[in-house]
């Protein structure tokens, strides 16, 4: 059965992807390695939203391990009867799929809202603020005024990789949860087609 083998090659790489979120996610509360700046609660508020660790990690940890342990003999039976089994594994992977695009989604709309709104920082006063919150996103597009934020250090360089990172990641992650959805219902719809067809052979 083609869809298991490519489910499972969906959930290796879906495996991948989390883990990444997971690690770009923690590394986003330790700029320049230092805690203190999340002890005194000096970060972006969306860092504290865990869309690395919870939506892109660990709600698509979920269905990749789903479509890992996806076999062709799933498909036998169940109950005694071969399509009830067919439609048990695509209801399950289809599920499965969802959670993993609720989680993908989240992790893509916070690290996109991250972006935008810029990181948290203190100016030449000492002021601590979120000095590109009003700029809608342009300062991204303008280097120079990221020496506006004088601590943390290369704090805007830190933000926008990580939060781009699980932007990009997220966004694949989507991307393949989608296609499995699509694969598992087009592989439903070809199955019942090929049954009925069996049925008007015999």
């Amino acid at each position: 059965m083609c869809s298991s083998k490519c489910a499972r090659y969906i959930g290796h790489s879906l495996v991948l992807f989390a883990v990444l979120c997971i690690v770009a996610n923690i590394l986003l509360y330790f700029p320049n390695g230092e805690t203190k700046y999340a002890v005194e609660d000096h970060l972006s508020r969306f860092v504290w939203f865990f869309a690395g660790i919870v939506g892109g990690g660990l709600l698509v940890l979920l269905p990749a391990f789903v479509f890992i342990g996806l076999e062709e003999d799933d498909c036998c039976g169940c109950c005694g009867r071969e399509n009830y089994g067919k439609r048990c594994t695509m209801l399950s992977s289809v599920l499965a799929a969802l959670i993993g695009i609720a989680g993908s989604g989240y992790c893509v709309i916070v690290a996109a809202l991250g972006l935008a709104e810029g990181p948290k920082c203190s100016d030449s006063h000492g002021v601590w603020n979120y000095t590109f919150a009003n700029t809608d996103g342009q300062y991204l597009l303008d280097p120079t005024t990221w020496s506006k934020c004088h601590e943390p250090k290369n704090i805007v360089e830190w933000n926008v990789t990580l939060f781009s990172i699980l932007l990009a990641l997220g966004g694949i992650e989507f991307i393949l949860c989608l296609i499995q959805v699509i694969n598992e219902v087009l592989g439903g719809i070809c199955s019942y087609c090929c049954s009925h067809q069996q049925q008007y052979d015999c």
